[in-house]
C-alpha cells in the first residue's frame, strides 16, 4: 500500500509540477526529478522497490511509442545519416571513450565491465530531449535530429551493454566480431517484427468500432511488440519505433474523431508515464547514496570526470558534423548548421531513464563494481540533464538559435495554404444551385484556418440560413465534408514527402480534425 501511495503521489506531483514549470519557464521533468530526490531523504518515505529488469519494459515502450508516433517514414529517409552517424557511430565512440576512462579511474575494473559502464552512459534519452529541449525555443529541425538520434541509439547501447555484462559475469573476453553480427541481427529482426505488428495493429484498429477501445489497443501494442522482440533477442527499442511509425502511416484510414481521441489519450498517458519515470529516478538518489558507503565522494569524482568526457566527446562529434554539413548545404533537415547549433546540440546530450535503469539492472552478486557504476550513472544524469535543463533557455537566447525557427513557421503556413487550396477547390466545383451565401460562408471558414485556435464553424447567421433552407442542408453538409476530406488528404499526403516535418503535418492535421469534429457535432445538433 505504501508503494501505491508513492506512485499516486508522483502522478499528482507531475500534474502540479507541469503547471509550475510552465509558469516559471522551467523544464518540468527536471523539477520533478529534483523534488523527488529531495523528498527521498525525508524520513518515512517508502522505497518503491521495482525490479531493475522491469524498469525498461515498463517505461520505455510507451514513451518511445509516444515519440515515434509523431515521426514518419519520410523523416527517417531524410535523416538516415543521422541514424548512422549519431545513433550508431556516436554511441560506439562514446562507449569506447567512457570505457577507457572508467578502466583508468576505477581500480581493478575489467575491460568488459568498463565497456558496460560506457554503454550505459552513451545514449542520450529521447524522452529527456523532448521534455527539456523543445519548450525552450530550439528549432524543430534541431529537435527532430536529436529525437531521431534518441529513438535508435538505445538499441546500439543495449547490445553493447548486454554483451559486456555477460562477458563480465562469465569472466570472458568480448568477441567483437560476433557482437557486430549480433547487432545487425537485432536490428534486422526488430524491423521485421515492428512492421508485422504495425500492420496487424492497423488492421485491428480500423475494425474496432469503440474509440476508447482503439486508444486502449494502442497502449497495449508497444508492450506486445517490445516483449516479442526481446523474446527472440532482437531490439525491443527498434521494434517499438518501427511499429509506431507503421501505424502512424495509416492515419488516413482513421476518422478525425479517432485521431483527436488518440492524440488526447497519448498526451495524458505520456505526461503521467514520463512523470512517474523521472519521479522514480529522483527517489533512487537516496538509496544510491546509502549503498555507496564511505567511498561516495571518490565515486562522485569519477562520475564528474566521466560526465566531462561525455561532453567533450559529444562536442567534438557535433563540431565534426557541423563542418561536414557546412560543405553539403543541400539537406534542409540537417543539423547542426552553425557553431552555435553545434554547441546547443552538445548541451542537449541528456541522459535519463535508460542510463539509470541500465545501471540499476547490473547484477548485485557477479558485478563487483555495481555501486560505483550506479553512482557514476546518477552523477552523469545530474550533469547532463539537470544542469542543461536550467541553462538551455539562457544558452538558446544568448546564441540566437531560436531565431532560426522563423523558417519552420513559414513551412507550417505553407502547408496550411495547401490544405486551404485543396478545400476551396472542392467548394468552387460545388453544384451551382447551392445558396451563394452558404458557399461564401464555407469559403470563409477555410480562410480562417490559419488562426491559432479552431474557429467556430456555424455563426448565428448560418443557423438562420439552415432554418430557412432545410431542404438544402444535406448538400451543404456533404460539400463541407468533401472539402474537409480534401484538405485532410492533402496534408496526409504531405507527410510522406521528402523534407516535410511530421510535427508540422500533425499540427495542421489536428486543426482540420477539430474542424471536422466541430462540423459533425453542430450538424448533428441542427
Amino acid at each position: 500500500m505504501d508503494q501505491l501511495i508513492v506512485v499516486i503521489g508522483l502522478m499528482l506531483g507531475t500534474v502540479l509540477i507541469v503547471g509550475l514549470g510552465d509558469r516559471f519557464h522551467a523544464p518540468w521533468p527536471v523539477l520533478l526529478t529534483l523534488v523527488a530526490a529531495g523528498a527521498a531523504f525525508i524520513p518515512g518515505i517508502p522505497h518503491v522497490a521495482l525490479e531493475p529488469e522491469l524498469i525498461l519494459p515498463l517505461f520505455l515502450p510507451p514513451l518511445l511509442w509516444a515519440l515515434a508516433r509523431r515521426t514518419s517514414w519520410s523523416m527517417f529517409r531524410d535523416r538516415w545519416k543521422t541514424i548512422v552517424v549519431h545513433s550508431v557511430g556516436l554511441v560506439f565512440v562514446t562507449t569506447a571513450a567512457v570505457a577507457w576512462s572508467a578502466w583508468a579511474l576505477v581500480p581493478g575494473i575489467t575491460l568488459a565491465a568498463a565497456i558496460a559502464v560506457g554503454a550505459m552512459c552513451a545514449p542520450p534519452d529521447p524522452v529527456a530531449v523532448e521534455a527539456v529541449a523543445e519548450p525552450v525555443g530550439i528549432p524543430r529541425r534541431i529537435v527532430g535530429v536529436l529525437q531521431t538520434e534518441g529513438l535508435f541509439n538505445d538499441a546500439a547501447a543495449l547490445v553493447a551493454f548486454q554483451a559486456a555484462v555477460a562477458a563480465t559475469i562469465a569472466r570472458e573476453d568480448l568477441d567483437f566480431g560476433f557482437e557486430v553480427l549480433h547487432f545487425f541481427y537485432t536490428a534486422g529482426a526488430a524491423v521485421a517484427i515492428g512492421l508485422i505488428v504495425g500492420w496487424l495493429g492497423t488492421a485491428l484498429v480500423v475494425r474496432i468500432v469503440d474509440i476508447p477501445g482503439r486508444s486502449g489497443l494502442t497502449l497495449v501494442i508497444p508492450f506486445v511488440v517490445y516483449l516479442l522482440a526481446e523474446e527472440v533477442h532482437a531490439s525491443g527499442v527498434i521494434a517499438v519505433v518501427v511499429a509506431a511509425v507503421q501505424m502512424s502511416a495509416a492515419d488516413s484510414e482513421i476518422e478525425a474523431e479517432d485521431r483527436l481521441a488518440s492524440a488526447s489519450f497519448w498526451h495524458v498517458a505520456e505526461l503521467l508515464i514520463t512523470g512517474l519515470a523521472f519521479g522514480l529516478v529522483g527517489l533512487e538518489f537516496r538509496y544510491i547514496v546509502e549503498n555507496a558507503g564511505s567511498d561516495l565522494w571518490t565515486m562522485v569524482l569519477h562520475g564528474v570526470i566521466i560526465g566531462l568526457v561525455l561532453v567533450a566527446v559529444r562536442g567534438a562529434w557535433m563540431t565534426a558534423t557541423w563542418l561536414a554539413v557546412r560543405r553539403k548545404s543541400g539537406d534542409g533537415s540537417s543539423a547542426p548548421r552553425s557553431a552555435a547549433e553545434a554547441l546547443v546540440m552538445t548541451w542537449c546530450g541528456m541522459r535519463g531513464l535508460v542510463t539509470l535503469a541500465l545501471a540499476l539492472s547490473l547484477p548485485v552478486e557477479n558485478f563487483s563494481w555495481r555501486s560505483e557504476a550506479v553512482v557514476i550513472a546518477a552523477v552523469v544524469l545530474v550533469m547532463s540533464m539537470i544542469l542543461p535543463g536550467f541553462t538551455l533557455p539562457w544558452m538558446v537566447k544568448k546564441l540566437g538559435v531560436a531565431g532560426v525557427a522563423d523558417a519552420e513557421d513559414e513551412e507550417e503556413r505553407a502547408l496550411v495554404e495547401r490544405a486551404r487550396i485543396a478545400a476551396l477547390g472542392v467548394v468552387t466545383d460545388a453544384p451551382s444551385d447551392l445558396p451563394p451565401e452558404s458557399v461564401a460562408h464555407i469559403k470563409a471558414l477555410y480562410h480562417r484556418l490559419e488562426e491559432e485556435s479552431a474557429p467556430r464553424i456555424h455563426t448565428n447567421e448560418y443557423a438562420e440560413h439552415v432554418e430557412q433552407l432545410k431542404h438544402r442542408r444535406k448538400a451543404l453538409r456533404e460539400l463541407q465534408r468533401a472539402a474537409l476530406s480534401a484538405a485532410q488528404a492533402e496534408v496526409l499526403a504531405a507527410r510522406s514527402e521528402k523534407g516535410q516535418d511530421p510535427q508540422v503535418v500533425a499540427r495542421v492535421l489536428e486543426r482540420l480534425d477539430r474542424l471536422s469534429t466541430a462540423s459533425n457535432t453542430q450538424s448533428f445538433h441542427h
